[in-house]
């Protein structure tokens, strides 16, 4: 035995982990045998109801039913609170604190979920998100308040522990007069990655605490350099608001705006290791096709990026600049209000002998225009017969009803949706900004413009409507007619996360500025610490895009390796025999992070039947899993890896803005190891 197993203080916390895993252990046998007798109640109460089905009256009836629902719900309830409690059992918390209140000291313990032990009516372990919680990660010692229900509590934190728990045993216990999550913070960082994202509760940092804690932002712009961990922290963020606020808000109410399904199913596991229900997840072309109705063919915006790499096409580019342009959206803007003003001509109208003038139809006409075109028509008819009926003391008959109809229909000047919003290039004076793309569909660039342009003219259906708190992750990659049209569409709390240097489209890619700009009342916060990369990889991808305000762990790894191959088959040998080290290794997951996707099918063929977990991601891929992952920059945005692997490292593959960016984001996914190879002359963004 160690000293440190041995001090007293170590034997001291042992016996209190044993008691409470015992109060864990009680609890759970009393859930058992309630669960068991709610089973009984239901089933002996549905008999009840049966056998006198006749006998009752309605009002008997009701009331026996009544007594079901709350059974099951009485049921329900401590079925949740056993579930909490099973997971209690591997690791019933991970921190503790003494805190002083005049003479009385308790020591308070932190875990993932609450634990009340209602046998012994006595709290045990606090939930993480609780308000005295906020403690263990904002004071370091001495005085100290947080805000109870009761109002505010002042003390001292006189103590502060962390523990890593599993199976019941006390694994690491760590004492500090500094900040305790540092030391903690820096063993688990050196630990592999595994098929998800993981909860950060045991090493949530003050800074971040403060963000997951922001409840009162209407929207919440987070900045964050790449391995700051700020996705995790925003889903954290929506476990404390789903705690905060569990009268009004419930996990269905939240809905998540994901750049693809793997990063969907990478970040899946998250809340529920958290103690609550997954959210939905939609894409921005998901959501495009619902608010489109599904009539319209346009590209996806992983094939935009794709065609930018593959052909350096800078008539496209224009577009993509000027469609990303906040003066963009102002022209939309004002082309809305133009067609709006010249679409309906009215005219004065003769109905059973009575006059309607064309200023009543003019006025009625735009003070509907929030409602679609259809129902605005037939808000105007409704209202002009309603007007006659009123002024002329007369109902109209049915064949003048239809006349009525007709007519107001005559006035408006239809063209397609799709005819009016490329008559719109021609209002400007600049026809060639549209094009279509290959098959005739839309441009990824023109989507949300439209879909504008249908909310601004036509309005819109979506099923989200209800949502109460929507979270955007990648923020970069959405340009201002799409925060528009999010600014439209939900009107709801957002929390928008990115980062600014990890764009893999810089020619529609959106600052914090400029999305603060059409998102009103945004917050904005900052994450400069890089907790992912070992500190020689995070120095190697700052000479590919100096982030100035970037500040790295002191987590020390192998230095990034860049290795010349002879040969096309060199490089494909050379990249096999990292795979074959890999797969030797105690690492969980292998990137081979390539620029395009042909490029990374390429590797994919050739690394194919000589190892068994070898997946390529692309497009259409929907889970991410351990093992080798042959995916393009793009794919792997949001995702790490233990080692990373980028092939084509060249002059030529790796030139442009756009591609320094793809390179960026390729060497920020290692965690421990990073090496990349290259044929002929390397990228002058590594020289």
């Amino acid at each position: 035995m160690n000293q440190q197993a041995e001090s007293p203080e170590r034997l001291a916390e042992r016996h209190h982990l044993d008691h409470t895993l015992e109060r864990i252990e009680a609890n759970l046998n009393e859930l058992d045998n309630r669960l068991e007798a709610y089973a009984e109640d239901i089933q002996a109460q549905k008999e009840y109801l049966w056998s006198n089905r006749d006998e009752m009256d309605h009002i008997e009836k009701i009331s026996a039913r009544e007594a079901i629902e709350q059974s099951v719900m009485s049921g329900d309830n401590a079925l949740v609170r056993r579930q909490k409690l099973e997971k209690l059992r591997h690791s019933p918390y991970f921190g503790r604190f003494d805190f002083a209140r005049g003479v009385e000291e308790e020591p308070v313990y932190i875990g993932v979920h609450h634990f009340h032990d209602d046998l012994a009516r006595v709290s045990r372990v606090y939930d993480w998100r609780a308000p005295i919680a906020s403690l263990f990660y904002d004071v370091e010692s001495g005085p100290a308040t947080y805000e109870s229900p009761a109002g505010t509590v002042a003390g001292q934190v006189t103590l502060k522990r962390q523990f890593r728990i599993k199976g019941g045993e006390i694994e690491l216990m760590i004492d500090s007069a500094v900040h305790v999550v540092d030391d903690v913070l820096q063993e688990e960082l050196s630990r592999t990655s595994d098929e998800g994202m993981k909860n950060i509760v045991a090493t949530i940092q003050r800074d971040q605490n403060a963000i997951i804690r922001n409840d009162e932002a209407q929207v919440l712009v987070i900045q964050g350099v790449a391995g700051s961990g700020k996705t995790s922290i925003a889903l954290h963020r929506i476990a404390y608001l789903l705690y905060r606020f569990k009268d009004t808000l419930r996990s269905e109410d939240i809905l998540i705006i994901s750049p693809n399904r793997v990063f969907s199913d990478y970040i899946a596991n998250v809340l529920p290791e958290l103690g609550e229900e997954t959210v939905n997840q939609v894409g921005m072309e998901e959501l495009a096709d619902e608010l489109l109705d599904g009539q319209y063919r346009f590209e996806s915006f992983f094939e935009q990026t794709t065609a930018l790499l593959e052909k350096d096409d800078e008539a496209m580019k224009a577009r993509l600049r000027y469609k990303a342009s906040p003066e963009f959206l102002t022209e939309l803007d004002r082309y809305a209000a133009h067609v709006e003003a010249n679409r309906f001509a009215a005219e004065d109208l003769w109905i059973a002998r009575r006059l309607v003038p064309a200023w009543l139809l003019e006025e009625v006409f735009r003070k509907h225009r929030n409602l679609p075109t259809n129902e605005r028509l037939r808000q105007v008819s409704w209202e002009i017969e309603r007007k006659i009926g009123n002024q002329y003391n007369y109902d109209l008959e049915p064949e003048e009803r239809k006349q009525l109809k007709a007519a107001i229909k005559t006035m408006l000047r239809q063209t397609t949706l799709r005819e009016t919003y490329r008559g719109f290039y021609d209002w400007l004076g600049r026809p060639e900004l549209f094009k279509t793309a290959s098959r005739g569909r839309l441009e990824y660039a023109d989507v949300f413009p439209l879909i504008y342009l249908k909310m601004r003219l036509e309005g819109v259906h979506s099923r989200w409507r209800d949502v109460k708190h929507l979270l955007i992750d990648e923020m970069q990659d959405y340009n201002p007619v799409q925060y528009a049209v999010i600014g439209r569409l939900f009107a709801c709390k957002k929390t928008v996360l990115g980062d600014a240097y990890q764009s893999v489209n810089p020619y529609s890619a959106s600052k914090a500025d400029e999305i603060r700009g059409v998102l009103r009342q945004a917050a904005c916060v900052t994450l400069n610490k890089s907790y992912r990369s070992s500190i020689e990889i995070v120095r190697f991808a700052q000479r590919i895009s100096p982030n100035p305000d970037l500040e790295a762990i002191e987590r020390h790894g192998e230095e990034p390796r860049v290795i010349r191959c002879r040969s096309r088959h060199d490089e494909l040998d050379t990249i096999a025999a990292m795979a074959r080290d890999f797969s030797e290794s105690e690492h969980n997951t292998l990137g081979i992070v390539c620029k395009t996707p042909k490029q990374a099918r390429k590797v994919f063929d050739a690394l194919d039947g000589s190892f068994d977990r070898l997946q390529l991601l692309g497009e259409q891929s929907a889970a991410f899993g351990r093992g080798i992952i042959v995916c393009t920059a793009h794919m792997a945005k949001g995702l790490e890896f233990d080692r990373v692997l980028v092939p084509e490292a060249t002059a030529k593959n790796y030139a442009t803005d756009m591609e320094r960016n793809l390179l960026y984001v390729a060497c920020t996914r290692a965690m421990h190891r990073l090496v990349l190879t290259h044929r002929g002359e390397i990228s002058s963004f590594l020289q």
